[in-house]
């Protein structure tokens, strides 16, 4: 309700067009932002802490530390929103405190004491489960978010899964190739942004910087347009996949 209201004010200004005033320095702003956006920040954190989360809680000062990084981090390059954005974000940074402090305590308890039954917000979660089941549970969350919100994107350029499925590259130095391409294209911020904007290849200019012919890289259009995508936006485990196609 207070994020309505406060944009009802700004009735002419995006929230991306705020966070980029508050970028240039407008600390009253970003107060107003985070203010106004706690219901989002605590909504989010209790989707990973599967419980009602208070402003007193320490989960809910990680997420206004992580919303905070978020606005600092955003880019309209990345093609996501500000709330998609600062909601990989906060997840990510709950997650880490969450695991560091079930870590922490399944240490204490097995050192200090093993029959100690007060629980923490952190032992509860290790007693329903082990702890690397809570994280691979946890990363298996944060993947299946990644891929949905890949696939959204993925639309804004007339692509599909199965697009790429169909397009990806047979062999692995065919793949290895295509990856070096993109990641060439979005180390060129100019070449990024056409990416973005008129959501296509920019082949020309490409072609000019890379070893493989205009051919080879038509052929493999789709593909290399999907992993500049995933390069250029925040996706840790689509990134660890490339990493480990490059690694082969």
């Amino acid at each position: 309700m207070l994020s309505l209201l406060f944009m009802s004010k700004k009735k002419n200004r995006t929230l991306e067009e705020t966070v980029l005033l508050i970028q240039q320095g407008d600390r009253q702003l970003l107060n107003q932002l985070i203010d106004s956006y706690k219901p989002f920040i605590a909504k989010t954190v209790s989707s990973v802490c599967r419980r009602y989360i208070y402003e007193s809680d320490d989960e809910f000062s990680i997420g206004l530390i992580a919303f905070n990084e978020a606005i600092e981090k955003y880019s309209p390059d990345r093609g996501n929103s500000l709330l998609s954005f600062s909601e990989v974000i906060i997840k990510r940074r709950v997650i880490d405190y969450i695991r560091k402090q079930t870590k922490n305590q399944h240490i204490s308890i097995d050192i200090t004491n093993p029959l100690q039954e007060e629980e923490s917000p952190g032992s509860v979660i290790v007693n329903e489960l082990s702890l690397d089941e809570f994280n691979k549970k946890n990363d298996e969350e944060l993947r299946k978010d990644e891929i949905i919100h890949f696939q959204k994107v993925l639309t804004d350029f007339d692509l599909s899964f199965s697009d790429l499925v169909e397009h990806s590259p047979k062999h692995a130095d065919a793949r290895k190739s295509a990856i070096l391409t993109a990641k060439m294209l979005v180390a060129n911020e100019e070449l990024r942004q056409m990416l973005w904007e008129k959501k296509r290849l920019p082949i020309k200019q490409l072609e000019k910087m890379v070893s493989v012919s205009r051919k080879t890289i038509e052929r493999n259009r789709k593909y290399i347009i999907a992993v500049a995508l995933i390069l250029s936006s925040d996706y840790v485990y689509m990134k660890d996949y490339i990493k480990g196609v490059l690694d082969i």
